[in-house]
């Protein structure tokens, strides 16, 4: 039995080897001979849209697949390039008024775009309706919804209508709305005897609506369909489609895991605008900021950012990038995956199974001499290790770490096997975040704090004072009664009290107090000790502050932040 399981595994590996052998030779035959550009579209979805434009017939004939479609260009693959073959799809194309542009591919992608035209007929004969997202319907639907309460209204008001594609209506409706509304997620939820609709707004979940598992399941199979994914399984499966808002395309990214009633379904919208926050408007406090701000313009240096997942880390980031990029300078990132794309800067995606880590990506960055290169993670020694040789040998590196505050950084990294001696060097400084939502400017009210709130508060007034910080700095008065603002709700924050989100941070400087401990190995405590005199407020002292601001609630610090405890 073990050497049939044995015979079995290397079969596999062997058939794994070839698929990637001929993937190789594409690359390069697309290259050398044919000056093509080279897809993988194992790695892509697939546009429903797309196929429309060539027939199932046609496509396996002459040995094309259409995959792609963004406005009027057409992306198209094919197998063996020839000019009769071009100037064939060229006039096709133009009679339907697009553009086609054309990609060398292997026989094991034009297969998976084939396989897609099987399920596309199957989709149509059992009536699920339309199969792709129109933007027009989408942003006609928009029109509709200023509030959270709209889009159940019109789930309901589509649920009830006997039109053949409702499903389809539904789906538009729920991510006409979440676009509107600014939801970064869709839940899609099936319980014992209904289906439950949430939509994740600032980072918190809200009921929408709920409606019958008959709905449920339709809305499972289109939202399989649309993101390529099969349809019999049920295995947790990820898959992703793009729709296009005015000139912008957003990635909706899908992931389904079965559960006990059926498959849980969650849509992440990848807004480009959402991550376009200028470094100005991350909420970092103006001291801070001037710091900050000098040190991602030096020649070199590591500069982490640490936080939990979902804390705005990559927002940062990217926040970093766009405010040194010149096109003087040349930027690489190394990400996994890219959610969103830059002008001017050189992104690379990590790929596990082909080898291309945090690690190996970072490698091959800096044999093409960057000045900047952004690491999506630190994870393990390997990228550690280059990432720290590399802020060394003049590159400015910014990358992000998992600990829960700035002080943490240096032990997590001589923990995993970084060099203390040689951290002292490269490591220029570690950033902490979490991200509270702000309160809603229309309809926030004042409130006289508790005796525990003043209790909490005072304490760390009392710290910054300590510390030798100015509070006036701060706009506050440390001499006054506290004021303090709870949320309401009203119509323009969907009746949630709060609108927008906003970054709380503390930093260390590797100065040269934190120069001297390093090499001792220190703890977080010894670490914190020393970097107060840097005159940085903590993120307990940062959210204080904003609280005292009006920007946020107490509720809203104390759930990210330990506010008793620094």
């Amino acid at each position: 039995m073990a050497s049939d399981f044995d015979e079995e595994k290397q079969n596999k590996e062997l058939e794994d080897f070839h698929k990637q052998e001929e993937e190789q030779l594409i690359a390069t035959l697309a290259e050398s001979k044919y000056h093509l550009p080279y897809v993988d579209l194992y790695r892509l979805g697939i546009d429903n849209e797309a196929l429309r434009a060539i027939s199932e017939e046609e496509a396996v004939k002459m040995k094309v697949a259409p995959f792609k479609l963004f406005g009027k260009n057409i992306f198209i693959a094919v197998r063996s390039p020839s000019d009769d073959l071009f100037k064939t799809l060229k006039e096709n194309m133009e009679r339907q008024d697009l553009i086609p542009t054309f990609y060398m591919v292997s026989d094991a992608s034009l297969n998976k775009v084939w396989e897609r035209y099987k399920e596309l007929s199957k989709a149509e004969a059992s009536k699920i309706g339309g199969l792709d997202i129109s933007p027009d319907v989408l942003r006609d639907t928009a029109k509709n919804i200023k509030y959270m309460q709209d889009i159940e209204k019109l789930v309901i008001e589509a649920l009830e209508g006997n039109k053949i594609h409702k499903i389809s209506r539904v789906l538009e409706i729920i991510l006409a709305g979440a676009i509107a509304i600014k939801a970064s997620d869709i839940h899609i939820e099936p319980e014992k005897d209904r289906g439950r609709l949430r939509l994740r707004l600032d980072g918190v979940l809200i009921d929408i609506t709920f409606f019958g598992l008959d709905t449920y399941q339709l809305l499972n199979s289109r939202i399989k369909l649309l993101s390529g994914m099969k349809l019999s399984s049920n295995i947790a499966q990820d898959g992703r489609f793009s729709i296009m808002e005015e000139k912008e395309e957003l990635s909706i990214r899908t992931s389904l895991i079965p559960g006990a009633y059926g498959e849980s379904i969650v849509m992440r919208i990848l807004d480009p605008k959402a991550i376009q926050v200028k470094l100005e408007e991350l909420g970092i406090e103006p001291y801070l900021f001037s710091i900050i701000e000098q040190e991602i313009v030096k020649p070199n240096g590591l500069i982490l950012i640490t936080g939990p997942t979902g804390s705005g880390k990559t927002t940062t980031l990217y926040a970093f990038l766009r405010k040194i990029y010149s096109p003087e300078i040349k930027i690489i990132t190394i990400e996994d995956p890219i959610e969103y794309h830059i002008t001017g800067i050189t992104q690379t995606q990590t790929n596990e199974a082909r080898g291309y880590t945090f690690a190996e990506g970072l490698r091959s960055a800096l044999r093409q001499d960057p000045d900047v290169v952004m690491v999506g993670e630190i994870r393990d020694k390997e990228t550690a290790d280059t990432a720290v040789q590399a802020a060394l040998t003049g590159h400015i590196v910014f990358s992000t770490l998992h600990t829960n505050n700035a002080a943490g950084v240096i032990p997590r990294l001589i923990d995993l096997g970084v060099n203390p001696k040689i951290l002292v060097s490269a490591l220029s400084m570690s950033i902490a975040q979490r991200l509270v939502r702000k309160l809603c400017t229309f309809c926030k009210k004042e409130k006289i704090p508790t005796e525990e709130e003043n209790k909490i508060i005072k304490l760390v007034l009392d710290s910054i004072k300590t510390e030798g910080k100015n509070l006036s700095k701060y706009n506050i008065n440390p001499d006054a009664s506290f004021k303090i603002f709870s949320p309401v709700g009203c119509e323009k924050c969907n009746k949630l009290g709060y609108k927008g989100r906003i970054g709380i941070f503390e930093a260390i400087k590797t100065d040269e107090a934190i120069e001297k401990i390093i090499p001792e190995s220190p703890n977080e405590h010894e670490i914190k000790k020393v970097a107060r005199a840097q005159g940085i407020l903590s993120m307990r002292q940062d959210g204080i502050v904003k609280i005292l601001n009006g920007i946020t609630s107490i509720e809203e610090v104390q759930s990210v932040v330990d506010l008793k405890e620094e």
